[in-house]
């Protein structure tokens, strides 16, 4: 039994869990371990006992000397940037004097408690986030905290992107966090990362035993109805037995379990005083559950005792000058039970009351509008540029969302409809983006109103992996705008290429390519650069690269050139650095691309934009990797990730797994490879995404090679070529042509594989090759070759100059020429290329590699010995403990590596303290030591 005399039946194995949750907060040892943390989030149907559950963790933490945090989220509350956030933290918001300057600014800033803001200042969410860490861990250096969030559901988006970003860098910290939220409406947030509970309703001897618990334990047929209908659901089954001990009669009575449920929540209204009932209604429509101003927007003659038939009757309970209705459901009954003219009633006397709060009265005359109202949809899309400029992008959207229903011309709809698109936009929402965009066409004919939204919908799937829907947008856009609007063009064309890059498709991309023809030239053409990279690289190489290198001279534009690493290319804007760095990757400009992605996304982590980020850190993910910087890589594609996965970007959420399990592979876990690759790949058709779906088969193959499962490898690296030879990617399936020839040699087919690179060499005849594809062909050709005619191919591959540029093809192509020498008695010969590719793969950490060379090496006459290699001793790192080590090398404090990654300072020093063990040192002052020269410099320390 609880504390105010609820039953909880049926659920040892919850109970269990949640206890376990909060004794890990407070067990442990802090001189010898960290205390535990943890994230949970419950979900249930309504009614199935979440918030009792809630109620006794809270208890427990409690009794066990933890801290607790709580909110709970209001509908009518969803659409206020961060009113959760201030609901949960305001007990405890003292402590943000003691923040960094920027933090507390931020943080206090989005609650309107900034009294030094500027009124336009912007805000930005990653600060207002690293606050609430940050806030959250100073608290817990006093002791541990349990944050508990019942209702999450109903949330505003800003609350729950900050509590996301919260729970995902707890580690190191006495913090857990408990989420509640109904399981049809689990908030995205919280929907695929974090462990659930799902709370099942209660098996039929447990809901029996409810029933026997409750003070008149209904009987006979009474009992078989409540059990049928309530199906387990312990908040029907209680509430149930209440209606029937009021009236058996209502036995007889057969509704849907919601229906029945509000029914009966509202059944006990009828019975209080019509002042009382004034003042739930009130409450159920406020957006405040602080009780004077609930008691202020009500009837003169209205007094504090109006509360106690409500009290009495258990709808509602009353703590420091707080309400709280027992179940949200109760809220939801009061609301509904009400007519049409006293809900209007209650929101107008509501926006009397917040004179003083702008935000709030134009929701609540929002909601007494009957119909449309110009001037209430004007308060809203102020209060849109209001939140805006405190960093809540996602409410700006609700508001602008919610002024465009109101608004009776149809041309202001259409323009507020796509402002509200613009600033889901930059929330990260591409999913949201598209269902606001699909209203605007039936509203307006306004061509530069319309070109919006098609660019926003355009966008919006082209960060998915809709690639269709997203070119059925940006095409006909582009197509229509050459003439009259030739920016606008290339910018629906150079978003139209990504997605087309992606599947791939043929059509697509000749399209784009006819189109963009038809398009003057422009002084900045850094679109058009894309546009010519991204569609065909081999046919475009020569052009595409004359605006590379002109785009970083500085050409045409007056500016400065862009080519010292430490200089002015930070300066440029982030659209060409963005474009520049793409571009450089497609056209095997490897170390440019790393640079100017590097850059990018510096630029990006400033920024209070979200989305971004992803594309950019995957993109210099896989340029770090072809490059040599497996350990950077990995790092930035967890970053991708991370940030992908807040912002449900499915193309990044698949991709950068997939370059993970490639790195697995390649190091020689090939059973985590393949485990990834299938997670990753759950739900996407391949098909439709080639670039993925090449890079899947890529990541399969090195785990079979791995092993030494070359028909297996085979397999997969045939697959990235259709039956008749033809790239299933027009750009990604090249670079495996190689490793095609390598494992085709082994099973027996290299008839096959000749023919595959047969018609490689006739689609390359057509246009220019780069340095690194060609080196590629030439081991192809030299493992396929005949005997007599292999060494000419491997002197050719191994003699172009600026092979080293991708460390790891080339030491595969020394290893495969050394093998070769061996084999005709030129062992001499074979060792000086087998050194060098050891002392490379060594360095990368790649072990079926380095294995293969040490048994050549041995062949060869050499007593050789793996060594440690330089990255080996970085592999035990988690991509995050990379970068803090990096930063901390660097010379950056705790507080200031926390505020560049967005982690608390006791966080980082936790990480630290995990960090210094795996790489033998004991102070920050030897982490320049033990790292590599390429991981030394950090751009911006």
């Amino acid at each position: 039994m609880t504390d105010d005399g609820a039953w909880i039946v049926g659920r040892d194995r919850e109970l269990a869990l949640l206890t376990s949750l909060v004794k890990g907060l407070s067990s442990a040892d802090p001189a010898t371990e960290p205390p535990g943390t943890g994230v949970l989030v419950v979900t249930g149907s309504p009614g199935s006992g979440k918030s009792v559950l809630l109620d006794e963790a809270c208890r427990t933490a409690r009794a066990a000397g933890v801290r607790v945090l709580r909110c709970t989220g209001c509908e009518v509350e969803s659409g206020l940037p961060f009113a959760g956030l201030h609901q949960l933290l305001r007990p405890v918001l003292d402590l943000a004097q003691e923040l960094p300057a920027r933090q507390r600014t931020a943080l206090l800033g989005v609650f309107g408690l900034d009294e030094d803001a500027e009124p336009d200042s912007a805000q930005n969410p990653l600060l207002t986030s690293l606050g609430a860490l940050t806030l959250l861990s100073d608290l817990a250096a006093r002791g541990p905290v349990l944050l508990v969030v019942d209702d999450a559901h109903w949330l505003d988006v800003g609350t729950l992107d900050t509590l996301a970003f919260v729970a995902r860098r707890l580690e190191g910290e006495p913090v857990a966090l408990l989420v509640a939220a109904r399981d049809q409406s689990v908030p995205a947030q919280f929907a695929r990362e974090f462990p659930l509970l799902s709370v099942d309703p209660l098996d039929a001897a447990s809901a029996g035993r409810l029933l026997d618990l409750q003070p008149e334990a209904p009987a006979g047929r009474a009992r078989s109805r409540i059990l049928d209908e309530a199906a387990g659901v312990p908040l029907a089954l209680v509430e149930l037995a209440r209606a029937v001990a009021r009236d058996p009669r209502a036995a007889r009575e057969s509704l849907p379990l919601t229906d029945r449920l509000e029914a009966i929540f509202a059944q006990d209204l009828p019975a209080l005083p019509p002042a009382t009932r004034q003042l739930l209604l009130l409450a159920a429509a406020a957006e405040t559950a602080e009780l004077p101003l609930i008691l202020s927007a009500a009837a003169p003659d209205t007094t504090p005792a109006d509360w106690h038939p409500a009290e009495r009757a258990g709808l509602i309970r009353i703590d420091d000058g707080r309400l709280r209705f027992r179940h949200p459901l109760i809220r939801s009954a009061v609301y509904q039970s009400a007519t049409y003219a006293q809900r209007h009633a209650a929101h107008l006397s509501l926006a009397e009351v917040f004179t003083g709060d702008p935000d709030r009265r134009a929701w609540h005359r929002a909601a007494a509008v009957e119909g449309v109202d110009e001037g209430v949809a004007e308060e809203l899309e102020a209060g849109a540029g209001r939140a805006r400029r405190r960093g809540g992008y996602a409410a700006a959207a609700t508001a602008l969302e919610r002024a465009a229903q109101l608004s009776p011309d149809p041309a202001d709809r259409a323009r507020r409809l796509v402002r509200a698109a613009t600033m889901a936009m930059y929330a990260g929402h591409p999913r949201w983006v598209a269902e606001i965009t699909a209203r605007v066409t039936a509203l307006t004919e306004d061509p530069a109103v319309l070109a919006e939204a098609s660019l926003r919908a355009g966008w919006a799937l082209a960060v998915t992996t809709q690639f269709e829907g997203s070119l059925g947008y940006l095409l006909p856009l582009a197509d229509a705008a050459t003439e009259e609007n030739p920016v606008l063009a290339l910018d629906a064309l150079a978003t139209a290429t990504t997605p087309a890059y992606n599947s791939g498709e043929p059509a697509h991309r000749e399209k784009i390519v006819r189109i963009a023809e038809r398009v003057p030239e422009q002084e900045d053409d850094s679109d058009r650069l894309w546009i010519l990279a991204g569609t065909d690289p081999l046919r475009h190489r020569t052009q595409a690269l004359a605006l590379l290198h002109a785009d970083r001279d500085g050409a045409g534009r007056g500016g400065p050139p862009a080519d010292d690493e430490s200089g002015p290319v930070r300066d440029r804007p982030l659209s060409q650095l963005i474009t520049w760095g793409a571009a450089a990757w497609v056209l095997d400009e490897t170390g440019e691309a790393v640079r100017l992605l590097g850059a990018a996304l510096e630029h990006l982590r400033r920024s209070p934009t979200g989305g971004a980020n992803a594309t950019v850190a995957q993109a210099l993910a896989l340029a770090q990797y072809e490059s040599g910087a497996w350990t950077a890589a990995r790092a930035s594609l967890d970053e991708a990730y991370r940030t992908a996965a807040e912002g449900g970007l499915e193309n990044v959420v698949a991709g950068s797994p997939i370059l993970g399990a490639t790195l697995l592979a390649l190091r020689g876990d090939p059973d985590a490879a393949r485990t990834a690759v299938q997670r990753a790949v759950h739900g996407v058709d391949l098909p439709t995404c080639r670039s993925l779906q090449v890079r899947a088969h890529y990541a399969l193959g090195a785990a079979a090679q791995a092993e030494g499962d070359h028909a297996t490898a085979y397999d997969r690296f045939r697959a990235v070529f259709t039956q008749d030879g033809e790239p299933l990617h027009f750009h990604a399936s090249d670079y495996h042509l190689a490793d095609l020839a390598a494992v085709a040699v082994r099973t027996g087919r290299a008839e096959e594989a000749r023919a595959v690179l047969d018609a490689a060499g006739r689609r390359h005849a057509e246009g220019e090759v780069s340095p690194r594809l060609a080196a590629l062909v030439d081991r192809a050709h030299a493992l396929l070759a005949e005997p007599d005619d292999a060494e000419r191919h491997f002197q050719r591959s191994l003699g172009r100059p600026t092979g080293d540029r991708w460390p790891f093809e080339r030491a595969q192509t020394r290893l495969d020429y050394a093998e070769w020498l061996r084999r005709r008695r030129r062992a001499t010969e074979a060792r000086p290329l087998l050194s060098a590719a050891l002392e490379v793969f060594e360095n990368l950490g790649a072990r079926p590699w380095t294995e293969r060379t040490l048994a050549e090496l041995r062949a060869a006459g050499v007593h050789a010995t793996a060594g440690p290699g330089q990255e080996t001793d970085l592999s035990e790192l988690t991509p995050q403990q990379l970068q803090i080590a990096r930063l901390a090398a660097a010379g950056l404090t705790n507080r200031e590596i926390g505020e560049r990654i967005f982690l608390s300072p006791r966080t980082v020093g936790f990480h630290l303290y995990r960090i210094f063990p795996k790489l033998g040192v004991t102070a920050r002052a030897q982490l320049r030591d033990v790292l590599p020269e390429a991981l030394r410099e950090v751009p911006g320390a």
